[in-house]
């Protein structure tokens, strides 16, 4: 409703545009698009989404646009719609396909999202309501039956029923097939034909076809006159029947953004500039993204604007900022200046003349590839040879881009160039389809030819990848040298003005000397070229002998897993046996763990491992001796004998397993290996594992020593860390102070409650008085600033004026300390004199911290308890949801404070309703005085006894039973700036947490640190520390 009363309101200054508005509604409702609901139809839905729209009137005509990208309570509805998959062909590809042969035709389906109908149960999803401009009348709610224009997935829809209707009804019209696969952009058809007999054909079959599932093709506009007169009135373009009718030659066809002039046959341009003010950053993009240039005719023109985009980048400036630098504002004010030049570039529609678009004739593609300090691109042509050795060259396509501002070398921008030209080839020749003999780059870079000529390992990571990407694409053999002088890609490297490009012929025709022989072509020059040490990749050379296998077993220190440990020592075992035959894989990698082993083995047992193999035993003074251990003579390994050889049914390995040192560096692998295996589980259940195979001397010791310092492990399964608690903040120990001086306060909920015949949602927000903990409660019709501002009138009003606030991070309260501060700022002078003693405090907790409001979260856990006793689960009137709440207010009010007593001879206990009210309750009366004695003194000294007795009392009885620390009571280590630690969020599981890097520490008035700012890549998170645990300290790579 807010929107609609937007549009009306605008609508309400423009007659005509509301009238223009109301007639496409009109049109929608008429064409059956839209359908008004009744209110039943609009009581009975389940779900339903309301979609805003305006006008636009664009290219002449009016628009309703609706808007389904419209932020509703932070969601939209195209972003809980599929897009679905690209169906149809590329903007690109239909470009180039329609400039194929000499007769071209083009259409367009009217209203194609409108011929495809919703199922029933998404028609409710789109919805928008509508009145006429009646605003005394309630809007009409109007539903959508058809694809409306705006939602994401409708492209992706239309094109499916499309091509759907036509593969299911096409028969064996394999032509119209083709047509509208790939020639059809959405609802937009552009395609040439080797004949006007073809075309006429295919124009009747594409007519037919569609009519019949819905689809009418009309504005057909062509280059043959006979293909529009073979055409009803009713289905030309205007243009097409003006040309027809008057013989108007001025007339141009709109082709996917691109001007088809259809007497002369050729592609153009029309400029676009709009008057936006001042030079900034954001009127300098605007009008370069208007320059739309799919073919990249005019690259060499629009390059030079993208450089100075570029340089506009140097320095951070505003996007709004009219400083510009003077030499990048003289060359700006240049480059807009040849903009009304655009119109006298052209381009041939057709690549060859009507009399060579024949079968016979053969088609090359040349790609020329060129860089400089400022940019760097390609440029492709097309040429076409006859039976006769004539000769015809025509532009296909051109990409660029600026050279990164980083420094680089000219031979690495151009290989880029390069890499572009590659790209550019593969794609022509997928999306032609004419028969393309061959395909020829051309460099002008030597050092680019010498290096696609080598392996791409040798070199570098930047240089090897993109060498390895083009000999991938191309063939080496297609790679030709081209002079500088002959390349027309330097016109795009270096910038041209639209006027050198409306006179030269070499970049719009390509270089000449293709029109020649291929035996006439420039040749590569004969030099002796040495390769750029800087790009090689650096070799390492190592020279070994080996007298046995023992001494060449790897270093197990330099490796950082058992798997890498063992496949090193399998490859080195597996090179000592290279004259023999080799051992299948698992065999060696077998082989290769029993290596391992047997040297740790002989490090930590060397006595041992002796005496076993000389079939003797151990010392009684060995840490073996309760193993009976054995020797394994197969394996060569030490193995524990135990006592159960007998039991047949186990596994040998079970039955006498490996015997391992805890403390070798192999053992502490083999550990980490199993640990990572299994998923980090437990320390039980490695250890277990573990036992099926190897006896780890003190193994559990070993395992949960593992763990401790595995920082997988610590994120699964450590705990915060929390500090001491804390000694009570000055805020609870504030005697002798009025009730809510030093006030806590948050907001719960929400509740339903009636208003009418609909429901609301209201909230709840106390108010703690940190001291007395007496308690204030009210009601919030919203959860934003203007409902907590009215709150804390209400509550000043009532209680006075607290000195300080305390709330935890909400959005609301933070809004509403900015309006109160903003509020004082614009106050008068003299006003503030009076009220500066008045201003609220605020001081806020740190997020997901509810135990630093713990005061005041203690007692919502109590009113929540008693409305759900008293109201449960029913919706009631907002008044009676108030009047439960101001009851449960007094009942908390009447608690105790401190112990009460069974003997009734003690005194009462206090309750915070003693400093509010003078009596322990509200339903007992006051003592009444006698009219004498209203202004005597000896009334004011009785309130000041009252008073002074609620203290003695306080102190005497209540402060006594905060002394006590109910939890937290050891003392821990602080965190500080440096710690790596891991963020509790209950709302994530436990693997997605993240981690970060503490940066800032707070602690309290102890010393001890309670909170703690946490950077995570570029983002920084202030959390208190029973929310972060500390993980081991990660090494510099990572």
């Amino acid at each position: 409703m807010p929107s609609l009363r937007g549009t009306e309101k605008r609508l309400a200054k423009d007659e005509d545009k509301a009238s223009a508005y109301i007639t496409e509604i009109s049109k929608l409702e008429l064409a059956g698009s839209v359908r008004k609901l009744t209110e039943e139809e609009v009581a009975q839905s389940e779900e339903s989404w309301f979609i805003p729209h305006h006008l636009v009137h664009h290219n002449g005509k009016n628009r309703l646009v609706f808007n389904c990208s419209y932020q509703f309570h932070g969601r939209n509805l195209n972003e809980s719609l599929l897009p679905g998959p690209t169906l149809g062909p590329s903007l690109l590809g239909v470009l180039l396909r329609f400039r194929e042969h000499a007769i071209a035709i083009s259409g367009d389906i009217k209203a194609m999202f409108h011929q495809v109908c919703l199922l029933p149960e998404d028609k409710s999803l789109l919805r928008f309501v509508w009145r006429n401009l009646c605003r005394d009348v309630p809007p009409v709610v109007y539903e959508w039956q058809v694809l409306p224009f705006g939602t994401t997935c409708s492209p992706c829809c239309a094109t499916f029923a499309l091509q759907k209707h036509v593969h299911d009804h096409s028969n064996e019209e394999e032509d119209v097939r083709n047509s509208v696969d790939r020639c059809f952009y959405v609802d937009n058809c552009l395609q040439s034909l080797p004949s006007k007999a073809e075309a006429k054909e295919l124009l009747d079959k594409l007519r037919v076809l569609l009519a019949s599932g819905g689809f009418e093709i009309r504005q057909w506009a062509s280059n043959a006159p006979e293909i529009l007169s073979h055409l009803p009135q009713e289905a030309r373009s205007n243009n097409a029947e003006l040309w027809l009718t008057q013989n108007s030659a001025d007339i141009q066809e709109s082709t996917l953004g691109l001007r088809w002039h259809c007497p002369t046959d050729t592609i153009g341009y029309k400029h676009r500039l709009d008057d936006y003010g001042p030079t900034t950053m954001r009127t300098v993009y605007r009008t370069l993204a208007k320059q739309y240039d799919p073919l990249g005719l005019i690259l060499p023109y629009t390059t030079r604007a993208k450089v100075i985009v570029q340089r506009l980048w140097d320095k951070q400036r505003e996007w709004d900022d009219p400083l510009l630098p003077e030499e990048l504002l003289q060359a700006w004010n240049a480059w807009v200046s040849e903009l009304p030049e655009l119109s006298r570039i052209t381009l041939p529609r057709c690549y060859v003349p009507t009399t060579m678009d024949q079968p016979d004739v053969t088609r090359e593609v040349h790609v020329f590839c060129d860089a400089s300090d400022r940019a760097y691109g390609s440029v492709a042509y097309l040429r076409s040879e006859d039976a006769y050795g004539g000769v015809h060259l025509a532009f296909l396509l051109a990409r660029s881009r600026v050279a990164p501002k980083r420094q680089q070398s000219m031979p690495r921008l151009e290989l880029c160039a390069a890499v572009t030209g590659a790209q550019l080839a593969k794609l022509i020749v997928s999306e032609l389809t004419l028969p393309i003999k061959r395909t020829i780059l051309w460099s002008d870079s030597t050092t680019v030819l010498t290096w696609l000529r080598s392996d791409s390992c040798r070199f570098k990571v930047f240089v090897g990848t993109r060498i390895a990407e083009i000999q991938e694409l191309t063939d080496q053999q297609s790679w030709r040298y081209v002079s500088s002088t002959l390349n027309p890609a330097d016109d795009l490297t270096r910038g041209k003005s639209l006027v050198e490009l409306a006179q030269t012929n070499r970049w719009c025709q390509g270089p000449s000397f293709l029109l020649q022989p291929p035996h006439e072509w420039p040749e590569a020059p004969a030099w002796t070229y040495e390769e750029d040490p800087s790009e090689l990749r650096r070799s390492l050379f190592c020279h070994f002998i080996s007298t046995s296998s023992d001494k060449s077993v790897p270093d197990s220190s330099q490796y950082a897993t058992w798997s890498e440990l063992v496949e090193a020592t399998a490859r080195t075992l597996q090179h000592d046996k290279a004259e023999q035959d080799v051992s299948p894989p698992s065999r060696a990698y077998q082989q290769a763990v029993l290596f391992l082993i047997k040297q740790s083995q002989l490090e930590s047992f060397p006595e041992e491992y002796h005496l076993l193999k000389a079939n003797k035993s151990v010392p009684s003074s060995s840490r073996l001796l309760v193993l009976a251990p054995e020797f394994d003579a197969t394996d060569e390994i030490i193995r524990v004998g135990g006592r159960l050889r007998r039991a047949e049914d186990l596994d040998p390995n079970f039955k006498h397993p490996i015997v391992l040192d805890p403390s070798h560096y192999i053992t502490k692998l083999l550990i980490q290996d199993w640990d990572q295996r299994l998923c980090h589980p437990g320390p039980e259940r490695v250890f277990a594992e573990l036992r099926r195979s190897y006896w780890i001397l003190r193994g559990r010791e070993a395992v949960r020593k593992h763990q401790y310092a595995c920082l997988e492990c610590r994120k699964l399964r450590s705990k915060p860390v929390v500090p001491k608690m804390a000694d009570l903040p000055p805020a609870r120990l504030r005697l002798f102070k009025p009730a809510f001086y030093s006030t806590g306060m948050d907001c719960f909920g929400p509740f339903q409650v009636k208003i009418g015949r609909r429901t609301e949602k209201r909230w709840g927000i106390i108010f703690k008085c940190l001291t007395t903990r007496a308690v204030h409660l009210d009601v919030l019709t919203s959860i934003d600033t203007d409902a907590f501002l009215m709150a804390v009138r209400r509550f000043t009003a009532r209680r006075g004026t607290p000195a300080e606030l305390y709330s935890d991070q909400g959005t609301n309260f933070r809004g509403g300390e900015k309006e109160l501060r903003e509020a004082f700022s614009v106050m008068s002078t003299d006003l503030q004199g009076l009220l500066a003693k008045h201003q609220i405090n605020f001081h806020f907790n740190p997020p997901t911290a509810p135990h630093f409001g713990g005061v005041w979260e203690r007692e919502i856990r109590s009113v929540k308890a008693a409305l759900s006793t008293t109201i449960g689960a029913q919706n009631v009137p907002e008044e009676v949801l108030r009047t439960v709440l101001i009851e449960v207010e007094a009942i908390l009010n009447s608690k105790p404070l401190g112990y009460v007593s069974s003997n009734i001879s003690d005194v009462d206990p206090i309750t915070p309703n003693h400093l509010l009210m003078g009596r322990p309750s509200s339903s007992f009366p006051q003592v009444v005085y006698q009219d004498s004695e209203r202004l005597s003194r000896r009334r004011w000294r009785q309130s000041q006894i009252l008073v002074d007795h609620f203290w003695a009392k306080f102190i005497s009885y209540y402060l006594p039973g905060l002394q006590l620390r109910q939890k937290w009571q050891g003392t821990t280590a602080d965190l500080t700036e440096g710690s790596v630690v891991m963020m509790v969020d209950p709302q994530l599981p436990r693997a997605l947490w993240l981690v970060g890097k503490v940066v800032r520490v707070f602690p309290s008035a102890d010393g001890h640190v309670r909170a703690a700012e946490v950077k995570v890549d570029n983002k920084s998170f202030t959390r208190p520390v029973v929310r972060l645990i500390k993980l081991p300290e990660l090494p510099n790579d990572d």
